[in-house]
């Protein structure tokens, strides 16, 4: 797969120093269980990024749960852990896929193109009893050269124009769990529903115990969608959509967006109708 890289790929890899590895371990319920894991064990020569503390800003009124931080911010902390944009990057998180294809996204967004998550996240790492490491690591500083790809971000009135207009180019897709994209229940937001005319396509479809599927079974996911339509992902927060923003770029999309802010700025705006 394009995107993804096998566990044991990284085994064989562990000494290159050309790589960098990123530990995106977290848990909504529990906001520091990340980086207690990480300080428990992780991958040798991983570094810690926080989906709170680095991945996001604090929440405003609007832009959702997980706003994207400061760009600025975020580069300073990338080049201070050693990556650039040339440095081949493999990103992990438990075994979700969610928390690392957010950080694959937002270096995708800075203009990165080898930049990878670890199918199986740490979980599976374990499990094979591959090594791991108490050692914090420390790089040198790095120059991050940054190509901001503004093309794979949606706007909150690009949304409204697909919801107020009958879509023959684009496409919206609601990547949560289908009782929350009906309606039936709404454990986090404010409102339950989801943006009125998307489609349902619940991220975790996507992956098969923690792998993403192939390109071909991504392929069939996503084969009642126009590949030259412009596809809009969303989810709750634009975490959990960055899987699915993930599959369909492995099924071969090629105008793929995010909505960062997703249902919960959605439904931060009074005015804005719910499905």
């Amino acid at each position: 797969m394009e995107f993804v890289k096998e566990q044991e790929w990284l085994l064989e890899n562990l000494q290159n120093t050309e790589i960098r590895i990123v530990d995106c371990r977290f848990s909504l319920a529990n906001p520091n269980m990340g980086k207690e894991s990480y300080l428990n064990g992780h991958i040798p020569g991983a570094v810690f990024f926080d989906l709170e503390k680095d991945l996001s800003k604090p929440v405003e009124k609007h832009g959702g749960r997980h706003p994207l931080p400061d760009l600025q911010v975020f580069i300073q902390k990338l080049e201070d852990a050693g990556i650039n944009e040339k440095v081949k990057v493999i990103v992990y998180d438990g075994g979700e896929g969610s928390f690392a294809s957010r950080f694959w996204w937002m270096l995708k967004y800075l203009g990165h193109e080898n930049v990878f998550v670890l199918n199986g996240g740490f979980s599976d790492w374990n499990k094979k009893s591959y090594p791991t490491s108490l050692e914090i690591p420390s790089y040198e500083k790095n120059i991050f050269d940054v190509n901001v790809q503004h093309e794979i971000v949606a706007s909150i009135d690009e949304v409204k124009k697909v919801v107020q207009n009958t879509p023959d180019k684009e496409i919206l897709i609601d990547s949560r769990e289908e009782r929350r994209y009906l309606g039936l229940e709404e454990p986090i937001d404010k409102k339950a529903g989801h943006i009125p005319g998307a489609i349902n396509k619940p991220w975790i479809q996507g992956l098969n115990q923690g792998h993403f599927k192939s390109e071909a079974e991504q392929m069939k996911r996503f084969s009642d969608i126009d590949p030259e339509k412009t596809v809009i992902v969303y989810c709750g927060s634009g975490v959990t959509a960055a899987p699915n923003y993930l599959a369909l770029k492995e099924a071969g999309y090629k105008h793929v967006k995010l909505y960062v802010g997703s249902f919960s700025d959605w439904i931060s705006y009074e005015e804005n109708e719910i499905g």
